[in-house]
């Protein structure tokens, strides 16, 4: 054991030394070890190595799907107020009845309730809970009779409630009140390790209950952020907004993978057309290494004319969700193993608001195209987003 051992140090010498060693010899050296190891955990030129297996400290393990033996999934979004009333009666039939299998419940919702009456001190410290879902081990139950995947949505740094709980955790205008949005909302600041710690806090709490999946919704700074960042007091540290933003997945990961419960989040779609998003902190590649999950929310609704050659694109769901996920496949080309499962949000919902001859009504067929375009791009799982939970009927899932 020992001559292994000091085999081992030699080769982590020679590929993390400053000297002009060649990189087929640090390839090699990366081999060595990562056969050793009985997995991939390190990569030859791993900047900022950190974290070494067994007090090595120089080299991050990489992540391991904590379920790899979990369905293709497909599902839906329910509200807390849905999962917690009448509604979820249809819902559970709808799901029992098709090939969908697969619910996302609202756990820290848009405003930044807790959904259920959490007992936990550090919860209730931090957050507000709600009885939205007035038994969540009654809900889980449910969960489990029917068969149905359970994904925990937790809305991170929209969070008017933290907000106002503790504007020190927010952006302040120079008179020391907290910045909102046009619609009343407020964010909390992504450099905060107290934001982290309440999050990764409510998302430990529900792998306790059973969700097998926590998917973190607004993983990013505000809209147009880099417009109001300058006029706004608030800490920040000298991480970019991209590296502070996937500093806290890479952490929520590191937290809650060895609970055995998947990390996924959602993100814009177009994040995979475009360079990173540097105004909200959103790189799609950097959030995707760090993810067991990514769900680009790729709406036709949410394109504006021209994207996918498409003038109106609301009126062409197949060929925009083809484009996006042609976009989805080469952002991601070079991750290898590091590549998530690829499970986007599609569009259940009807966009009126876009004005006449812009948008159609959808329905069985337009969702059926949507998910036709993801089957023809190799994409086999996909989350139905409806914020009022009404579903269109007679839908075939593939």
């Amino acid at each position: 054991m020992d001559i292994i051992l000091s085999t081992l140090l030699l080769l982590y010498n020679l590929l993390t030394g400053s000297g002009d060693e060649s990189m087929a010899a640090k390839e090699l050296a990366a081999a060595y070890i990562n056969a050793a190891a009985g997995q991939t955990i390190i990569q030859p030129d791993s900047p900022g190595l950190s974290g070494l297996p067994g007090g090595l400290n120089g080299i991050a393990a990489v992540k391991q799907d904590p379920q790899p033996d979990a369905p293709a999934i497909k599902g839906i979004y329910v509200t807390a107020h849905s999962a917690g009333g009448a509604r979820m009666e249809s819902l559970l039939k709808m799901v029992d009845g098709t090939e969908l299998n697969s619910m996302v419940i609202d756990i820290k919702d848009d405003n930044g309730y807790i959904t259920y009456p959490t007992t936990t001190p550090e919860l209730l410290e931090v957050g507000k809970p709600q009885r939205f879902i007035g038994n969540i081990s009654t809900l889980m139950a449910t969960l489990k009779k029917h068969d149905i995947y359970p994904i925990a949505r937790i809305v991170v740094f929209k969070d008017t409630v933290l907000a106002r709980k503790k504007p020190e955790l927010s952006f302040l205008h120079q008179d020391g009140t907290i910045w909102k949005n046009n619609r009343g909302e407020s964010f909390v600041n992504p450099y905060r390790k107290e934001v982290w710690d309440y999050n990764v806090a409510v998302a430990k709490e529900a792998a306790r209950l059973g969700f097998k999946e926590i998917q973190f919704d607004y993983v990013r700074f505000p809209e147009g952020f880099e417009t109001k960042a300058d006029s706004l007091n608030f800490t920040k540290s000298e991480l970019s907004r991209v590296d502070a933003v996937a500093g806290f997945v890479k952490y929520a990961r590191e937290q809650l993978e060895p609970l055995g419960v998947r990390v996924s989040v959602d993100i814009f779609g177009f994040a995979a057309s475009v360079p990173a998003a540097e105004g909200i902190g959103q790189d799609f590649v950097k959030i995707s290494n760090d993810v067991h999950v990514i769900s680009p929310m790729i709406y036709p609704s949410h394109y504006s004319t021209g994207w996918f050659k498409q003038k109106y694109p609301d009126l062409s769901p197949y060929a925009v969700i083809k484009g996006a996920m042609e976009d989805t496949h080469k952002k991601l080309a070079g991750t290898t193993e590091l590549k998530p499962i690829i499970r986007p949000w599609i569009q259940d919902f009807t966009a009126s608001w876009l004005g006449k001859g812009q948008f159609m009504k959808y329905g069985k067929t337009e969702v059926e195209a949507q998910i036709k375009a993801l089957n023809d791009s190799g994409v086999t799982e996909y989350l139905l987003w409806n914020a009022g939970n009404k579903y269109s009927p007679n839908v075939v899932y593939k």
